[in-house]
């Protein structure tokens, strides 16, 4: 028996109605939806550690979401595992026919073309099934997505038909007015106000990230990390000397802070 068969006849165990798991008999599509998200973040974050055996475990936890997900449809009726697979090896087929097929790509920027060109093509294929006409250039971009990540996709995609800056230069400058405009609602009091523009400023920042080809997901977690290490740090010297971080003044607190970022360096 294979590792994903004897999995799958584990997941099936786990779901019978008399003998099985009572947490398990219990969920939904809709109760795995978190637990499925946080196995993805542990894969993401194994990934980030450079901690290669550890993601081995890992993968294993988020390949159980997708078998648990493909009993629970089972179970209704609608599909199963192999049909799953089935689908995505043939949406893989289909996407690269310069593998599968006849057709050539000059190098990765080409084959993005052309991956983006079938996707089009298999999105106005699915609005002409759905009577909806023509859809629009941002369509079926999920609105689950994490913001920052939903953000970069919404901006690739329009920057495909040419609404982007040509030079990053134009990027700067609409920071610099967004900065401007947020000060104003700030001054104003206005909460809505401030609400609005700093959404323009953090939009507009990481149209900034694609520009350079930063996935701004990730710098945030890198910049979140890196804040969490140097806060660690103060309150480790601080520790030693038998002290509180809240206990200190701001100036204090700039200065170990400063100190921290400097045994980065070393």
């Amino acid at each position: 028996m294979s590792g994903i068969d004897e999995l799958i006849e584990v997941m099936a165990k786990l779901r019978d109605p008399q003998q099985g798991c009572p947490w398990d008999l219990e969920q939904d599509f809709a109760s795995l939806a978190s637990h499925t998200l946080e196995e993805v973040h542990e894969v993401i974050e194994c990934i980030e550690a450079g901690d290669l055996d550890a993601l081995q475990g890992e993968l294993g936890d988020l390949l159980f979401q997708i078998v648990f997900y493909a009993r629970l449809a089972e179970e209704q009726g609608r599909y199963n595992f192999d049909d799953i697979t089935g689908v995505i090896a043939d949406k893989l087929i289909r996407r690269h026919p310069h593998v599968f097929a006849s057709d050539t790509v000059k190098d990765s920027e080409h084959q993005t073309e052309r991956w983006e060109a079938i996707k089009a093509a298999e999105r106005q294929q699915q609005a002409d099934q759905s009577g909806q006409g023509r859809p629009g250039i941002l369509a079926n971009i999920s609105h689950a997505l994490p913001a920052l990540v939903r953000a970069q996709k919404l901006q690739r995609r329009a920057a495909r038909v040419g609404f982007d800056w040509p030079e990053v230069q134009g990027v700067y400058d609409k920071i610099q007015e967004e900065l401007t405009e947020l000060q104003q609602a700030t001054r104003e009091l206005d909460e809505q106000s401030v609400e609005a523009e700093l959404g323009d400023l953090l939009f507009t920042c990481v149209n900034l990230a694609r520009h350079y080809d930063i996935d701004a997901e990730t710098a945030l977690r890198k910049a979140s990390r890196k804040f969490e290490t140097r806060i660690g740090r103060v309150e480790d010297g601080l520790a030693r000397q038998g002290k509180l971080i809240q206990d200190q003044t701001p100036e204090q607190l700039d200065r170990l802070w400063q100190a921290a970022k400097r045994t980065e360096n070393q």
